[in-house]
């Protein structure tokens, strides 16, 4: 990333204000503005998010807001209430107080001297989401919306759930906001309550993970605050944003088919990271399009924006698998409306072993097959979302494919590229009411290594609602449709499609509460993909530009970190495990003094077919302190399951380092539930 230090205003920081809220509590936040905004007044930007801008966000921030700010805004940082060093206690994700306070914010921000009265909201995963949920609340100053790396359902193409099947990720994310939850405010900021604060949120903020296995299906729980409940609710333009490595990119086809408001899709290459930061690469400019983007909606300028198609996409290429690629190559392509009319759908019929364009065709046998995979398939795909923490890609997929059904197409006799949601519909039964199936798309290559391009889960009792599913009928067939999820990628001639269906996939996802064995009755299977044919308009396509950022925040490293993954077996006990171990060392921010350490460890693991073996385990350290000052939170989440329950063990210890009082631990507290499998 190329580092600006001239930009067409100069900046000034005011490293600290508390915003008020219509009940009195006190929002933290952190402003950059022109240094001239109180005599030529600026549109505000809010970013707002629970993840510590005086401390663990400081990084990422240095480099964008003061940028945006040096074109003309008044860029925001804002602690949700219960993070940082705002008032209250954070019980939950997009609750409504989480949405008045921002409707406060938007209002007050509008109010400032420095502000011209606009007002725009981006963010990026959480920002994300909350911009899109304020969005629909229509505070009158919001104008325009960045939303990256999110989605409009709570509970479909979610971190928790996908296809209604329970995701690792769940217990991942319940661990990353446990960790955060159980911080500090500072007490340079809030002064001597920062002790009491920091009681009422170890003692308040709960354990989210129960919540959210306690809502199963799409009940009440996830519709309040999922946009797709009304589109027409959001009222200004949207710009959304995503990767082909991330979880999120199906929602930006939605919004982009659904809103009625002006709207514009990006999607490239990358994880969940801001594309300037996209990990794997090509990054590109994202700054300097947000300027145009802020500039047209907040500031009311001409910059072509709104001229350019409705999505531009990354065309990948086709390339080995990697599990940790620094690049993908590729192109950009662009589609003027969304759904296009411009890509086609086109048909392959699954057979015995293989993929035909037409059955009939073909005298290869259609009849039932079976399938009843290793509990280890799935080791190696990856994350849901990757993290641009590498290598949590997928690696070649011949490491899957023993366990599954593998139908495969002949050599491409010409390139083939695609791009949308391709899916697969299924003639399916099951030997137990509750299964899931797993479907992958893979691009092979002539010497056989498989790289998977995209996938699909489905919990079969929720083949025909999310909010209702109902058990299966042990032998009865079901016609399915399995989405995959979106992609845009091109197959190279003498290249073979494959696809590939397992009745697990651990530990992307949590296995059936029994072991099953999947019948395909493959006269009723069909994969469908949307083909899109190279265009020369998608040479005449704006460049963007390279990476730009203010520069970073000052810091001295203390102690050097450690990433890994590894996968192991052992032969003794037949144990396949998951260890993600992320210590992201030790630093000092420079502009305060404060040291930092985050630790961060994943293990998941399975025995051999016995599926009440799976288990998923946590363990974070968080630790801050500065001068005589400081604290350490450790927290440990296992779960594992029986045929009929969710098992919950978690713990935090908080300990004050410099305290006064001989033994340093100052909180410890212990949860264990159970918690009723809900056809899942």
């Amino acid at each position: 990333m190329e580092t600006v230090t001239e930009l067409p205003r100069e900046v000034r920081v005011i490293e600290h204000t508390f915003i008020p809220a219509r009940d009195g509590a006190r929002l933290s936040a952190r402003i950059w503005l022109p240094v001239d905004a109180e005599e030529r007044p600026v549109p505000a930007v809010l970013e707002y998010i629970p993840y510590r801008h005086g401390d663990m966000t400081r990084a990422r921030d240095a480099r964008n807001h003061p940028y945006l700010a040096g074109h003309g805004y008044a860029c925001v940082r804002v602690d949700l209430r219960g993070s940082g060093n705002s008032d209250g206690v954070l019980v939950d994700e997009y609750r409504p107080v989480e949405h008045e306070d921002a409707c406060d914010v938007i209002a007050w921000l509008a109010d400032q001297p420095w502000c011209d009265g606009s007002v725009g909201m981006m963010g990026i995963s959480w920002g994300g989401f909350n911009a899109l949920q304020v969005a629909a609340h229509r505070p009158p100053a919001l104008k325009a919306i960045v939303s990256a790396s999110a989605t409009e359902d709570l509970y479909h193409d979610n971190m928790h759930y996908m296809g209604g099947c329970l995701l690792s990720d769940n217990l991942s994310e319940a661990t990353v906001m446990l960790a955060f939850n159980s911080l500090p405010p500072d007490p340079d900021v809030v002064g001597d309550r920062w002790r009491d604060m920091w009681f009422e949120r170890l003692e308040g903020s709960g354990l989210w993970l129960e919540t959210w296995l306690l809502h199963q299906r799409r009940d009440e729980y996830w519709k309040p605050a999922s946009v797709c409940e009304d589109y027409r609710a959001i009222g200004c333009p949207v710009l959304a944003v995503g990767g082909w490595a991330d979880g999120y990119t199906n929602a930006i086809f939605r919004l982009m088919e659904n809103l009625e408001v002006p709207r514009k899709g990006l999607i490239g290459p990358w994880g969940h990271k801001y594309p300037h930061m996209g990990v794997p690469g090509p990054a590109i400019g994202f700054l300097q399009e947000l300027v145009r983007w802020w500039d047209h909606w907040l500031k009311g300028h001409d910059t072509g924006v709104m001229e350019e198609p409705m999505v531009r996409a990354w065309m990948q290429d086709s390339t080995p698998p990697d599990p940790v690629p620094g690049t993908r190559p590729g192109r950009w392509v662009a589609e003027p409306s969304w759904p296009s009319p411009g890509i086609e759908g086109l048909g392959w019929d699954l057979v015995d072993g293989g993929l035909v364009r037409d059955r009939r065709d073909h005298d290869r046998p259609d009849g039932p097959v079976q399938i009843r995979s290793p509990l280890s398939v799935g080791m190696f795909a990856g994350k849901w979302a990757s993290y641009a923490a590498t290598p949590d890609l997928p690696s070649d997929q011949r490491e899957e494919d023993g366990g599954a059904l593998v139908f495969q197409s002949d050599a491409l006799v010409e390139d083939l590229e695609i791009f949308g949601r391709p899916s697969v519909t299924l003639d399916v039964s099951a030997d137990q009411p509750v299964a899931m199936v797993a479907v992958r798309l893979s691009d092979v290559a002539p010497d056989g290594e498989a790289s998977r391009v995209t996938y699909g889960l489905l919990n079969l009792t929720h083949r025909d609602s999310d909010e209702h599913p109902e058990p299966l009928r042990p032998g009865q067939h079901y016609q399915v449709e399995v989405p995959l999820n979106g992609i845009a990628q091109r197959f190279p001639a003498g290249h073979h499609l494959r696809v590939s269906i397992s009745s697990s996939y651990w530990p992307l996802a949590w296995p059936a509460p029994e072991p099953v064995t999947l019948t395909l009755h493959t006269e009723g299977c069909r994969l469908e993909l949307p083909v899109r044919a190279p265009r020369p308009e998608d040479d005449d396509l704006r460049p963007f530009g390279e990476p730009e950022g203010s520069p970073p925040d000052p810091t001295t490293r203390l102690q050097a970190g450690e990433h890994h993954w590894r996968t192991t077996r052992d032969l003794a006990t037949g144990t396949s495990t998951m260890e993600i171990f992320n210590d992201q060392g030790a630093f000092r921010i420079d502009e305060t003094g404060t040291v930092v350490r985050r630790v961060s460890n994943e293990w998941f693991s399975i025995s051999g077919n016995d599926v009440g073996s799976a288990r998923g385990e946590t363990r974070t350290e968080r630790r801050i302190e500065r001068g005589d000052w400081g604290v350490s939170v450790l927290t440990r989440t296992v779960l594992t399951c029986t045929p009929t329950t969710f098992e919950v063990n978690a713990q935090v210890d908080a300990y004050e380092l410099y305290g006064q009082h001989g033994e340093p631990r100052v909180h410890s507290q212990n949860w264990n539930r159970s918690i009723p499998r809900d056809l899942v």
